[in-house]
């Protein structure tokens, strides 16, 4: 009974201690998590014990397997956590056969308590010099670049991993649009990258970025390579396509998905057209042209292309040319109401979510490699995603009209 007694006054003595040192330091503004912290023995002692209890399973699992392992002393080993730099002491077996979890070998810091908070900083486009300041600032520690660099590569495998995930077999809208980056090369020049992004809406009308690559140019023969890697990962059905003017691109969607309704985006015949009209007319032809995109149907947009075609036609050929050949891909939209077309008549959604992450990449100057590109986009994506869990605005009405106008392929439980 005595001992007990005196056990519990050794903790009730313990507790008092640390309290009033965690009092005296909240008092002087010092971290109680960060190095010198009153916390930070506890966590030494709770690492430590994890260590011997990792070791004492790992050594009755190799008995279980009559295997002769045993233990072969301790090891010293300093790692890096919110509680400043924590001194372990390591067990170690004679077979060197013994890998922890907790804190696993070679690794300088300890994960669960700051790769975490370092994945989240890169992913809000700080720098790994901007990220090493902060860390030291808020933890008293200091992580070198590299191991930070180290940290963040870990990410790797599931950005390739959610590349070539499984995709569900019909999506009823996507957006298909790139944007480009500087990227140094191993012989230091910097070159351009397009990152060609493919935004959908699925049949419950959510939001996903369903294909994300990089390479050197934009192409319609890299697009036929996207659409590929999209059907071989599970993809159908594609309804209705938007896409950007580039040549070629129309051919590549049907050659795979040779049913897709593909609607040009509007605004880039608008911005292609108006680069060739002096700018002494840009005003007077944008209000004629407009007669033509925000007709109440396609008919009346033809007869305003033909006003425009009979006023302009002779000063400006080539762009009235333009429209007559893109004509029939401009106009799909015309054959909905008016909530779908404005999701569909442009690819504003897509560029829309390039916006966002280039508000995370904007600090940036030329990425180290390809790698460090889709790390940061990948990790952006993520964060701008969280607000994609409901479906768009009317999306019940969005999907009874494409029912009617595609009859079964558009899937809808009822």
């Amino acid at each position: 009974m005595d001992t007990y007694q005196n056990k519990d006054q050794q903790s009730e003595t313990n507790f008092e201690e640390m309290r009033d040192l965690a009092i005296k330091q909240l008092k002087s503004g010092k971290s109680l998590t960060g190095e010198g912290g009153v916390f930070a023995p506890l966590l030494k002692q709770f690492l430590d014990s994890a260590l011997e209890a990792e070791m004492e399973a790992h050594l009755r699992k190799e008995k279980q397997s009559d295997k002769k392992n045993k233990r072969n002393g301790k090891r010293k080993k300093t790692v890096k956590t919110s509680a400043g730099k924590v001194e372990l002491i390591t067990p170690q077996d004679r077979e060197n056969s013994f890998q922890p979890e907790i804190v696993p070998k070679r690794s300088t810091v300890l994960a669960d308590s700051l790769s975490a908070k370092i994945t989240a900083l890169y992913a809000k486009g700080m720098s790994l010099r901007d990220i090493s300041e902060y860390i030291e600032d808020m933890y008293d520690t200091k992580v070198s670049a590299q191991t930070l660099s180290s940290i963040v590569d870990k990410i790797l495998p599931e950005v390739k991993a959610w590349q070539n995930r499984d995709l569900k077999s019909v999506y009823p809208i996507v957006w298909m649009d790139a944007f480009h980056f500087k990227v140094r090369g191993e012989d230091g020049r910097v070159t351009s990258r397009a990152v060609y992004n493919v935004l959908a809406l699925d049949e419950e009308g959510k939001k996903e970025l369903i294909g994300m690559y990089v390479s050197e140019s934009e192409g319609a023969k890299f697009w036929l390579n996207v659409l590929t890697h999209l059907k071989n990962r599970g993809v159908e059905d594609i309804l209705i396509a938007c896409t950007d003017n580039l040549k070629g691109f129309s051919e590549a969607i049907q050659s795979i998905f040779p049913k897709t309704e593909i609607q040009k985006c509007v605004i880039h015949q608008i911005r292609n057209s108006t680069k060739y009209v002096a700018s002494k007319d840009q005003k007077e032809f944008m209000k004629d042209l407009k007669l033509v995109y925000k007709a109440t149907t396609k008919e009346v947009a033809e007869t305003e292309l033909g006003n425009l075609k009979n006023k302009w036609g002779g000063k400006y050929p080539v762009v009235i040319e333009s429209w007559e050949r893109n004509w029939e891909e401009l106009t799909h939209y015309f054959q909905y109401d008016t909530h779908i077309r404005k999701m569909i008549y442009t690819t504003n959604a897509v560029e829309g979510f390039h916006r966002q992450v280039r508000k995370i990449t904007k600090t940036k100057g030329a990425f180290t490699n390809d790698n460090a590109l889709l790390k940061l986009i990948y990790l952006a994506y993520m964060n701008i995603s969280k607000k994609w869990t409901s479906a768009v605005q009317n999306w019940g009405i969005t999907a009874q009209q494409l029912r009617i106008h595609f009859g079964d392929r558009m899937p809808m439980d009822i």
